[in-house]
């Protein structure tokens, strides 16, 4: 058996050895997982508007009434890979005006905050196969105040700050069900669904749990006709007085049965739940005044229990959309109720139920055996938990992600033509130069609710986390960007779905090799793949983004919404261009990523030799360009202040430098590398290239190499000198400007009062703030202007490691700045990492300091760690999204991997 991710001999776990037989996406172990987005409505996929306002053209108002076109939604749902059948919770506490069958949270222009979700859930549990898996959902018992938060919320300003769910009191006293959702596969094709609600309030409490199952909607679009159906079992078939079932068709998938078991009666009976069918189809009516296709609409199970309108019903069947209806008239205080379902390929299961506790018991073994040699044993408590509440949220939030772009633009056959405005040149349009995208991929969201979508810097930051449980689908996510329906022809990688011809910084190259390191060091077929095809993308960056050939880039927002005086994706003045020190830091970063990849592959395949040399020359341009002067004479390095700035050109060759000290200035210390001995000894090409540069430009060279202190062959190449390094530390560790408690801010607390500049003959102002965003910047739904962002710290954490692995192995740095306490590199780097896992270290009274203000006191409150999107830059407190454990997962990366791990130019193959 070859298992890549750990040791090719043997399985240590028996989910290793799953994953040992499931590499790819297509095989049996990974068709069924949590593939079911948490939010399809408010997409820009579900978008056919003229004016491309997505979250108007297909609101929150409407999900329960109207069929989706290019996926689904559900809360704790499964489905296969293909999104054809889907399964997923619903609830119905007496009191709210419609099912609780999907999230629910603030479209843009309804709050501060358009990520913002107005619900409390938590991944509990979660392995790569999905073979085990949990979710908690807390429901309140009294009705949901959709119209309280959407109302108020839109009353309020930038600096009063949201109206969350738990503000509005209704959570007050515990008055809450607790619904936690578990999966357990007791095959690939045989899958356990129980669920249990707790009533963690005073009183007895009403409830009602309503599973569905239903088929995604293929056949309405005039493409495929085929029409799949979920009919009801009865006798002999099924075993009517202990369960109920259907038998879900597709011409693909092939037949499942879902069977739904009975639950104790009060007077000691077995009490059956209500099978509900309809249709997976849009209620027109209601929605428009048009006739409806079918006369069973997808909400007729919404009307049937909330209403007890059971006139949409299609009683007999067959539909395409099923409910397994309970209900419980008073759960008691403290009392659980429980649901158990099983979903199976082929024939009924014989006594489906017998089996299913010690199917969930077998499975929650394995995962625990599975996180046991995941996360070192060395490990305290309260960090385990952090990690695997994080591993479990990346696993959770694997979504499938479907949209053909040229399909999207042209519009379906058997619908009205879409506004010819759609297909406008962008910017006008939306993403009409990128009809080759077409996508039907599971593919790893940052948030199941704010990103229903990837971000493809987000996604590189994944694929690190994701290596520690399974290798193989972080290398997945890493080549399916870079493939040819994904990739735009000339290079360039789709950012997300607003715009994919936006910019996002080039990480890819840095997530590959951290992937590949974490993962054994053997996969040098991976490398190959993402090599080739990223040497595209820095064409892309070359032949684009560096309009006078000076080696000095302008990448525009990079990621980084707001982090500037103005949107430099969009507001540069007109005749004016910035040449930035960060897409031209990000570059050389790229440069070296790449070359210490072509460096491996070059062991043993010499073609890739001069490709390492090849990047060796490309950045030595850009350092000669950030260390010399600029395009017009003005150098991105101010000496007098020992920071990197952007500078704006002007038409006439005038210049202004952007003297805002953020993370746009530091990021020249990513771009470093360490190259081990052998390289000079192996890489011939390679090596009479450096001579020769060595013969002829030593102090160049000697400017941008340091030999390792231990081994003269070994070389560190880094953008930022030995001496400008120690300036660029000094303020990075000062905490009057950039070291937070809680890790390193976005914008240095220097400019906590503010700061004016010019730019082009205008006044433009911004300051240090800490917390959520008060300018309507990129619509205000990002904050790059002083909180603590993980993703930009692990870099920072990597690269100092790397210093410290190479050329300053032997040096020490003030931590903090003035203290005069002097550390090594990689402790400091430590101490960095320390702050950061602090966030999610309780305090005495059990409350983390990166949980979000909003969450109560209480152990059901503090019990479970949130992974906010970013940190408040002076307190810790977790802002933005709340379950962003997409690159926020980097806290477990950060967890599980030793100081000894950080590549120091070797391999580990090398011994």
């Amino acid at each position: 058996m070859t298992l890549s991710p750990f040791g090719r001999q043997t399985a240590p776990s028996v989910e290793h050895a799953r994953l040992a037989e499931s590499p790819d996406h297509s095989d049996p172990w990974r068709l069924w997982g949590p593939y079911v987005a948490g939010r399809q409505w408010g997409t820009v996929r579900e978008d056919y508007s003229a004016d491309g306002d997505a979250w108007a053209s297909f609101p929150f108002d409407q999900a329960h009434r109207r069929a989706y076109r290019w996926g689904e939604d559900g809360i704790a749902g499964l489905c296969d890979r293909y999104g054809f059948l889907n399964l997923a919770v619903a609830m119905w506490n007496g009191q709210d005006d419609r099912l609780k069958e999907r999230l629910f949270g603030l479209t843009n222009p309804q709050g501060n905050h358009g990520e913002d979700a107005k619900e409390y859930w938590w991944h509990l549990d979660a392995t790569p196969t999905h073979s085990f898996a949990q979710y908690l959902y807390r429901y309140p018992q009294q009705a949901f105040p959709y119209d309280q938060l959407v109302a108020q919320n839109a009353e309020r300003t930038r600096d009063q700050g949201e109206l969350e769910l738990s503000d509005t009191g209704i959570l007050a006293d515990d008055r809450f069900f607790d619904v936690v959702v578990t999966h357990a596969k007791a095959a690939p094709t045989d899958i356990v669904m129980t669920i249990t609600a707790t009533n963690h309030g005073p009183d007895p409490a009403p409830l009602h749990l309503v599973p569905q199952l239903w088929f995604r909607n293929t056949w309405a679009w005039g493409r495929d006709d085929r029409t799949p159906t979920l009919t009801v079992l009865h006798r002999p078939d099924v075993d009517e007085q202990t369960h109920a079932a259907v038998v879900a068709d597709h011409a693909t998938l092939g037949r499942y049965v879902l069977s739904a078991d009975g639950v104790p009666g009060t007077d000691g009976s077995t009490r059956l739940p209500e099978l509900l069918l309809c249709d997976n189809e849009s209620d027109s009516e209601s929605l428009w005044g048009v006739p409806n296709r079918s006369a069973h609409p997808k909400d007729a199970v919404d009307r049937a229990v909330v209403r007890g309108d059971r006139s949409a019903l299609a009683t007999d069947g067959p539909g395409t959309k099923a409910a397994f209806h309970y209900r419980w008239d008073a759960v008691a205080p403290g009392e659980s109720v429980t649901v158990r379902l099983r979903l199976a390929a082929g024939p009924l299961v014989d006594r489906p139920f017998s089996t299913v506790d010690a199917v969930v018991a077998d499975r929650h073994a394995d995962a625990n055996a599975f996180y046991d040699l995941v996360i070192p044993a060395a490990v305290p408590a309260e960090d385990r938990l952090t990690a695997r509440r994080a591993f479990a949220g990346l696993l959770w939030n694997r979504q499938l992600y479907r949209y053909d772009v040229e399909e999207w633009l042209q519009g379906d056959p058997s619908s009205p033509p879409p506004p010819p405005e759609r297909l406008a040149s962008e910017p006008d349009g939306r993403n009409t130069s990128w009809r080759n995208l077409a996508l039907a991929d599971v593919i790893s969201m940052p948030d199941e609710w704010e990103y229903p979508w990837f971000a493809t810097w987000d996604l590189a930051f994944h694929a690190v986390a994701l290596s520690h449980v399974d290798p193989a689908f972080a290398k997945s996510q890493l080549l399916l960007l870079c493939r040819e329906w994904a990739q735009h022809p000339n290079g360039q990688l789709p950012a997300y779905e607003w715009s994919f011809s936006d910019v996002n910084p080039p990480v890819h190259a840095w997530a590959a090799w951290q992937v590949y390191l974490r993962d054994g060091a053997w996969d040098t077929d991976f490398l190959i793949r993402i090599l080739t095809k990223l040497v595209l993308n820095v064409s892309w960056w070359v032949n684009r983004k560096d309009s006078e050939g000076s080696d000095l880039f302008e990448g525009g927002f990079l990621g980084m919404d707001n982090i500037g005086v103005f949107d430099r994706s969009k507001s540069v003045p007109t005749g004016w261009r910035l040449e930035q020190s960060d897409a031209t830091a990000w570059i050389a970063f790229q440069c070296l990523q790449m070359m210490r990849i072509a460096q491996e592959l070059g062991r043993q395949n010499h073609a890739f030799d001069d490709l390492a040399t090849t990047f060796l020359e490309r950045f030595l341009g850009i350092v000669r360009a950030m260390r010399s002067f600029g395009s017009q004479g003005v150098s991105l390095w101010d000496d007098e202040d020992g920071f990197f700035y952007d500078v704006l050109v002007g038409p006439h060759g005038e210049t202004e430098a952007m003297r805002v000290r953020s993370l746009v200035g530091l990021l020249p210390l990513l771009a470093v590398a360490n190259c081990p001995p052998w390289v000079r000894e192996e890489l011939t090409d390679f090596d009479e290239s450096l001579r020769w540069l060595e013969r002829h430009r030593p102090d160049e060279v000697a400017s941008l190499t340091t030999s390792h202190p231990a081994d003269g062959e070994a070389l560190t190449f880094a953008v930022v000198d030995p001496t400008r390094m120690t300036r660029l530390l000094e303020r990075l560790l000062d905490e009057a400007e950039f070291l937070s408690p809680h890790g390193i801010r976005s914008l240095s607390a220097a400019h906590r009062d503010g700061l004016t500049i010019d730019v082009a003959g205008m006044s433009m102002s911004m300051r240090y703030t800490p917390g959520e965003s008060d300018t309507g910047l990129f619509g205000g739904n990002s904050n790059w202007r002083g909180p603590v962002w993980f993703p930009l710290n692990a870099l920072l954490i990597n690269a100092l490691h790397t210093y410290a692995a190479g050329s300053a192995a032997g040096a020490t740095v003030e931590f903090p700045t003035g203290s005069g306490e002097r550390l090594g590199l990689h402790d400091v780097a430590q101490r960095l990492e320390d702050r950061l896992v602090g966030l999610f270290r309780p305090g005495p009274d059990g409350r983390r300091p990166g949980d979000p203000r909003d969450l109560l006191p209480g152990p059901l409150w503090t019990g479970n760690p949130t992974f906010a999107e970013y940190f408040h830059g002076d307190t810790g407190v977790g802002l933005g999204a709340t379950h962003q454990t997409g690159w926020t997962a980097l806290v477990a990366h950060l967890i599980c991997t030793p100081q000894s791990a950080y590549d120091p130019g070797e391999s580990p193959s090398d011994g």
